[in-house]
């Protein structure tokens, strides 16, 4: 296959990925036609909508997409034309962690990869260099590519290429515009690296040469699994030492400062919290789990589970800390979790720490009241629901309460959670709050954002993750 000139681009997929990544290319690609397509209607009508109310919340998002939609960003459902006319066609489709059959619970369901292969195979009538966007296990690229062989037309020739993201949540337009590397696998054959080529030229519109990394197809697609363990590694290393700090009085700010001191450790992610959450840390870290049970390493396996059960332990001890620093017990109390998102900066639950502690309270028989300034009430729900799989979901609506502000989440109760690190909630007037609570009035600050001393000025019984007893 001879070298490409990319003209049109094709995505399958507009969630947290796609829909980013590819208006970021649009913006900075004037002279590229992009076309993000998806089958859900809603949100494709989300992303077209008049007032740019756009279905994922990401700062930077909505001018992003007010600059190229129309001019050569587009929003569709029509996924086979897109596919027909593009020459570059991401696969950004949802790749979930197995739920039933072999591997459920650690491996990833690929039923939206291969049916999105199946499709472009069906549909193109010439060739296409197809790109995983998505995170995936090690060699899917291979069974991508014995399908779309398989099927395809006379005289179509794919080209696959692995180009995984590397994006935060809530700095992902920063982290598009100026990435610390673009990394594009693929096969080490003069088509593959034509290929290769292809897309990198797409990128080098706006990212330096020097940071578009081309390696092989394996090492592309095992380094995105391999990048998010190791950071939720640091993480969970981090809050395993929050817990020795609260039992022997040490400060985990303190400890975490001086360790991240030393160059050869550095300072990010060392920031102790009541665990993290999104959509690849925890998924990824199975993923590498079964592909280690799968490769004959048992050794490695239970080396990567260890960092996702010392996440939940994280999530568990803090819950626990609530209801023991609650006399005991808190059944029939009234509790306000601040934050329902898993980070700051997004509207994104999944695997949210919030959820396994609302769980935990509910269990507890505790009322709790929930504000987050992103997160819309029907998806709450859902997030409730699917945790409390044996509580309807009208008992839980009983216990269960949505405020439209963090002060009016805090009115009359006994104690405030602290669940997201949204700045909004280290500017509450925490004098108010504390006025119109029952006392005694308790904070739990599970993401070290309050000011601890301040709060205990005003009369509040503070609890901080990885600080120990006053």
């Amino acid at each position: 296959m001879a070298p490409v000139k990319v003209k049109k681009i094709c995505c399958i997929g507009a969630g947290y990925v796609g829909g980013p990544t590819c208006a970021v290319i649009a913006l900075k690609c004037p002279q590229i036609q992009v076309t993000i397509v998806d089958l859900n209607q809603a949100r494709i009508d989300a992303w077209n909508s008049p007032d740019f109310d756009l279905p994922i919340y990401e700062p930077g998002l909505v001018d992003v997409v007010k600059a190229s939609r129309g001019r050569n960003l587009f929003f569709s459902t029509d996924v086979d034309k897109a596919i027909q006319e593009a020459e570059l066609i991401f696969v950004s489709v949802n790749t979930p962690t197995k739920k039933t059959g072999v591997g459920a619970g650690f491996g990833a369901d690929l039923h939206y990869v291969e049916s999105a292969t199946r499709r472009i195979a069906a549909v193109a009538q010439n060739s296409k260099i197809v790109v995983e966007k998505s995170t995936v296990p090690c060699r899917t690229a291979e069974s991508m590519r014995t399908i779309l062989e398989a099927n395809c037309k006379p005289g179509c020739r794919f080209d696959i290429l692995s180009n995984p993201e590397f994006l935060a949540e809530g700095t992902a337009i920063q982290d598009l515009f100026s990435p610390d590397r673009v990394l594009i696998g693929s096969l080490q054959t003069q088509e593959g690296k034509d290929a290769c080529g292809a897309l990198a030229s797409v990128y080098a519109n706006w990212v330096p040469n020097g940071r578009i990394l081309t390696v092989g197809l394996w090492s592309s697609e095992l380094s995105k699994l391999a990048a998010n363990a190791m950071l939720a590694q640091r993480i969970s290393s981090i809050n395993a030492l929050s817990a020795i700090c609260e039992a022997t009085g040490a400060n985990i700010d303190e400890v975490s400062h001086a360790v991240g001191y030393d160059s050869r450790v550095g300072s990010k992610f060392l920031r102790a919290s009541v665990g993290f959450g999104g959509s690849c840390f925890q998924k990824d870290i199975l993923n590498l789990v079964y592909l280690s049970e799968s490769l004959h390493l048992p050794e490695v396996a239970a080396y990567w589970r260890q960092v996702v059960e010392l996440n939940e332990y994280q999530k568990s001890r803090f819950s626990k800390t609530v209801v023991d620093t609650l006399f005991n017990t808190i059944t029939g109390k009234h509790i306000t979790v601040l934050g329902f998102a898993f980070k700051a900066d997004t509207g994104d639950t999944r695997e949210s720490p919030a959820i396994s502690l609302i769980r935990d309270f509910l269990a507890e028989r505790a009322y709790v009241t929930i504000y987050d300034p992103k997160v819309d009430a029907e998806q709450i729900w859902q997030d409730l629901a699917e945790a409390n799989p044996n509580l309807p979901l009208e008992l839980i609506k009983k216990q269960v309460t949505l405020a439209p502000s963090a002060l009016e989440a805090c009115k009359n109760k006994e104690a405030v959670v602290i669940a997201t690190e949204w700045k909004e909630f280290k500017e509450i007037d925490w004098q108010v709050v504390y006025d119109n609570m029952t006392k005694p009035a308790f904070v739990f600050d599970g993401r070290l954002i309050l000011d601890a001393e301040k709060l205990r000025k005003i009369g509040f019984r503070v609890k901080v993750i990885g600080r120990g007893s006053q």
